[in-house]
């Protein structure tokens, strides 16, 4: 693996390694404290960050890579004077050794790595995929629970537009036994093709009108925002699918309470104390995996994850 563009390029096998990966790097981070001391890193974000883009940075210079970046590039770069996506890529690729982009196109991580020779990682684009999001959401599931395969996963809120359930939701595909509830309000719900891509994966998806309808046993409750910044005034005046306290005393002790942030008002701050609500160190997980995926694609140690497509 070469870019890191979408979930569908990941095996179960490579998620374990960088698994294991992180696990290591979250134990004993000096060990790795210079293993990219000769490489640069760009980070390119057409559209606002503030996890992502942190914990990537984050990750680059505790790994002893040196950073450049552009936080809104959209405004701030020469996007503004009209230049393109790969014209972009083929001048930031001169001054590093790897590229992470956010865009609000869906395929532009996919057109970048058209011209790139050096690696490209897609950190969000457009409603599409957000594969990092997945390879930490997965990371998280497999920290607290000791494995993902048998798992009966909730997802809520924005179906249609959240690029985070998208990856999840391809990542879930690999493994066996896995069961998806979801739920969002009229207009959002998870588009065809993701309902398809699991049903061909032997995955069964159930469409639920209520919080009512997810079994009080489900092992995951992985909620999302409603994508206002991508959707017309009527959709967006909706109101949200709210998680309380009321609401989780619904569930088992063992059903853990995720969310990729930022929230609004779909989670209460009252639940923020519940023992189950692990959506902070969800977040922290972030920075532990993509010093891995960062490991495994600019280290002679990672070329055997790098060659696994």
């Amino acid at each position: 693996m070469k870019h890191l563009i979408s979930s569908e390029q990941f095996t179960a096998e490579l998620l374990h390694e960088l698994f294991v990966l992180a696990d290591q790097m979250k134990s004993h981070p000096r060990d790795f404290d210079d293993i990219l001391k000769h490489k640069v890193v760009a980070t390119l974000f057409y559209e606002p960050s503030t996890r992502t883009r942190l914990s990537f940075e984050s990750a680059v210079q505790r790994l002893g890579a040196k950073l450049i970046s552009t936080e809104n590039a959209r405004e701030m770069s020469s996007a503004i004077k009209g230049e393109n996506i790969m014209d972009s890529i083929r001048v930031v690729q001169g001054y590093c050794d790897a590229i992470i982009l956010r865009h609000y196109e869906n395929d532009a991580a996919l057109k970048a790595t058209e011209v790139a020779r050096v690696p490209v990682i897609n950190a969000g684009g457009g409603t599409g995929e957000h594969p990092t999001q997945a390879l930490l959401d997965l990371y998280t599931i497999h920290s607290f629970k000791g494995k993902i395969a048998g798992s009966k996963v909730a997802v809520l809120g924005d179906l249609k537009n959240g690029r985070t359930i998208h990856s999840l939701l391809k990542g879930l595909a690999l493994y066996s036994d896995i069961e998806v509830f979801g739920l969002s309000r009229k207009g959002l719900e998870l588009p065809d093709e993701y309902i398809h891509y699991l049903n061909e994966r032997g995955i069964t998806y159930h469409a639920l009108s209520s919080l009512e309808d997810i079994p009080a046993s489900v092992d995951m409750l992985y909620h999302t925002r409603t994508q206002t910044e991508r959707m017309n005034g009527e959709q967006a005046g909706s109101g949200e699918i709210i998680i309380d306290q009321a609401a989780m005393n619904r569930f088992s002790d063992q059903s853990l309470l995720m969310h990729p942030l930022p929230r609004n008002q779909e989670i209460t701050p009252e639940v923020d104390s519940d023992p189950r609500a692990i959506y902070f160190k969800q977040s922290e997980n972030g920075l532990f995996i993509r010093m891995a995926l960062l490991y495994s694609l600019l280290t002679d140690e990672g070329k055997k994850m790098r060659e696994e497509e």
